[in-house]
């Protein structure tokens, strides 16, 4: 989906506009008159007169006054007609130089924009530069936009691939660099640009850039930018090879947008970047092949969508990685490499991973830290390896609803539930391996009700149970290995009802606990 597009300045938006001579003349008298009167009230409150006698003689002297103040007050009206007439003459002479500054940007935006279309690279890489500079120089936002757009429209544009290096095709590869060169630069500048203080001179910031289907076939260092205000589109872009860099990289009160994005090879790093406000979505992005680190990166305010992305190659980093705002991962797949979410901090928002699919590949949240609601509710585990080893859940609503285990390994090994609100509920255990060894249940409650254990192995060895309430009510227990062994604390509620006692054949509970049923 593309972001819409923020609204532009109409082109006439620096037209000039006057009123009528007379209109503004008797607008400025009654002005005039007013200040005046004020000031004459002022006075009389000032110098506190009272009245004015009635038998006053008009004297010499009066009089001369009189003919005095009649000259100050024609003098007074002719300056003020001067002045009106002068402001309309400079906001005359403002629109002119702008029209004139207009029409010569139009005519070197013509010869720029000719020069994107010779067969040359030399003459194509001369109107890129071209362009940028009349961006630099561009009497309004909307002029500027139009370059931009210019140069966005020419990397959005089909390219012959490279026929690779054999001598045969030596001079369509020579053709290949060469234009490929161009796009490079392009790219180049636009970082260069976004790099620059806003409100300052070369300063592109808080215009739109749409990088829509672009492929990223080489380097692109976005490092240090800031997108703020403005909408970012890279919807259905590619990023194939080279280093591509956002590292820490500002995305602030506007929209950003990698939806259907491909990132299949190369290194693509968003390492210390900061989201905060407005709206970034990677929906239905496709991480097959790259290296993507959003290490140390910090998600807060506005809402951060991965909803159907694809994890199926490649390492995907998010350690150290903050999440303030909402964050969501619904409907999306992890079937392949490594993705990690080590010493994550999810706080402040909803974090969602409903219906998320762990099929391959490494997934950790080792040392992840989840102060608010976190979902993994219809979540599918059944293949690979999924790690939550020493997660801390503490405050907020975590999920794991219906999630279904059925074939990774997944461990909650030392994880802390504490203070929060944890449901298993109707999670079906039916295969591969889910830890809770060493894990600590405090504070909070920890639902397993309607839980099913019908295959594989889930162990709850040396789990510390410990204030809060743990619950295994209407849990089924019908296969699999499931062990307690070892366990610290009073048996959760409605385990050895759901159990039984003696429990059955592949369920292991502490001697303790069965000595205290009823």
């Amino acid at each position: 989906m593309t972001p819409n597009r923020r609204p532009r300045s109409a082109p006439n938006e620096r037209e000039l506009r006057l009123w009528k001579v007379g209109r503004a003349l008797t607008l400025a008298f009654a002005a005039a008159v007013l200040v005046a009167g004020g000031i004459f009230y002022f006075l009389v409150v000032l110098l506190d007169v009272k009245e004015i006698g009635a038998t006053a003689k008009l004297d010499a002297k009066t009089l001369f006054d009189l003919v005095k103040l009649s000259f100050g007050v024609v003098a007074g009206a002719g300056a003020l007609v001067a002045l009106v007439v002068a402001y309309r003459r400079q906001r005359v002479d403002e629109a002119g130089a702008h029209r004139e500054a207009t029409r010569l940007h139009t005519e070197r935006f013509s010869q720029a924009v000719d020069k994107l279309g010779s067969d040359s690279p030399a003459v194509r890489l001369g109107g890129v530069h071209a362009l940028a500079g009349l961006a630099d120089d561009a009497p309004d936002n909307s002029l500027r936009q139009t370059c931009i757009d210019v140069l966005c429209a020419y990397l959005q544009l089909p390219f012959t691939p490279d026929p690779g290096t054999d001598p045969a095709h030596q001079e369509e590869h020579h053709r290949y660099l060469a234009f490929r060169k161009v796009r490079h630069t392009i790219l180049r500048l636009i970082g260069d640009h976004y790099r620059r203080p806003k409100g300052t001179h070369r300063s592109w910031q808080g215009c739109d850039l749409d990088l829509t289907g672009v492929t990223i076939d080489g380097d692109m260092d976005f490092r240090g930018a800031e997108f703020s205000g403005g909408t970012v589109s890279f919807v259905g872009a590619t990023f194939a090879d080279g280093d591509v860099s956002f590292r820490s990289t500002t995305f602030s009160g506007g929209t950003v947008s990698f939806d259907d994005a491909t990132f299949s090879g190369g290194d693509v790093s968003f390492r210390g970047a900061e989201f905060s406000g407005g709206d970034v979505s990677f929906r239905s992005a496709m991480f097959s092949g790259s290296d993507v680190s959003f290490r140390s990166a910090t998600f807060s305010g506005g809402t951060v969508s991965f909803r159907f992305a694809m994890l199926s190659g490649g390492d995907v980093s998010f350690d150290d990685t903050t999440f303030n705002g909402d964050v969501y991962f619904d409907g999306a797949t992890f079937s392949g490499g490594t993705v990690s979410f080590r010493s994550a901090t999810f706080s402040g928002g909803d974090v969602s991973f409903d219906d998320a699919t762990f099929s391959g590949g490494d997934v950790s949240f080792g040392g992840a830290t989840f102060n608010g609601d976190v979902y993994f509710g219809g979540a599918t585990f059944s293949g690979g390896t999924v790690s939550f080893r020493s997660a801390m859940f503490s405050g907020g609503d975590v999920s794991f609803r219906s999630a279904m285990f059925s074939g990774s390994d997944v461990s909650f090994f030392s994880a802390t539930f504490s203070g929060s609100t944890v449901y298993f509920d109707d999670a079906p255990f039916s295969g591969g391996e889910v830890s809770f060894r060493s894990a600590m249940f405090s504070g909070g409650t920890v639902y397993f009700r309607n839980a099913t254990f019908s295959g594989g192995t889930v162990y709850f060895r040396s789990a510390t149970f410990s204030g809060g309430t743990a619950s295994f009510r209407s849990a089924t227990f019908s296969g699999g290995d499931v062990s307690f062994d070892g366990a610290i604390g009073s048996a959760p509620q409605g385990l050895l009802a759901a159990v039984g006692t003696p429990p059955p054949s592949g369920v292991t509970l502490p001697s303790a606990w069965l000595l205290s049923a009823p």
